[in-house]
């Protein structure tokens, strides 16, 4: 009886596993290959490869906390932004060619991280600062300036290539018509 558990068990993670998208980086390559342009970079579901946690000092009546929580850090109130490795994201727009802003927030379009790629790690789109350091970086969410950890200097973006690729557009050229 309990082999046909396990085997049960095994057949329905397989199962499961099998459903879930498989994610795969989205690079500077993909792009040039595809041609995409900025119109086709929003209709893209994009996903967050690891987490991201954002933090600034808090003064209290100074601002209106919504994505954020309040933590006390060594006697300091600290704004505490976190987004989830594999949370869901949409590009809002593209100020420059390599260069791309996320959203992964519904409400105002002001809170999104900029991506762009990164030749140490294939031209992968991963996330920008203003200035990087041993300790972190410097970036711009919700208008405000937030400190982020080393660790998200590598959080990427990624997409289902699969379920993109599946997408046929179907296209003809009149030839025009004479009397």
């Amino acid at each position: 009886m309990n082999t046909l558990k396990i085997v049960f068990f095994a057949g329905v993670i397989f199962f499961l596993a099998s459903c879930s998208p498989k994610l795969s980086p989205f690079s500077q390559n993909l792009v040039r290959q595809n041609g995409w342009t900025e119109d086709e970079l929003q209709k893209i579901q994009y996903y967050l490869s690891d987490d991201i946690v954002l933090k600034r000092n808090f003064t209290r009546g100074s601002s209106e906390i919504v994505a954020g929580e309040i933590k006390m850090v060594n006697g300091r109130q600290i704004e505490e932004v976190r987004i989830p490795e594999g949370t869901p994201g949409v590009v809002l727009f593209q100020p420059k060619k390599d260069r791309i802003a996320v959203s992964f927030e519904n409400g105002k379009d002001s809170r999104y991280l900029m991506f762009g790629p990164n030749p140490k790690v294939g031209d992968r789109y991963v996330l920008l600062a203003k200035e990087w350091s041993k300790n972190g970086g410097v970036v711009t969410y919700n208008g405000r300036t937030y400190q982020t950890d080393r660790e998200s200097a590598f959080s990427a973006l990624m997409i289902d290539l699969k379920k993109i690729k599946k997408t046929k557009v179907q296209s003809r050229v009149a030839k025009g018509r004479k009397i």
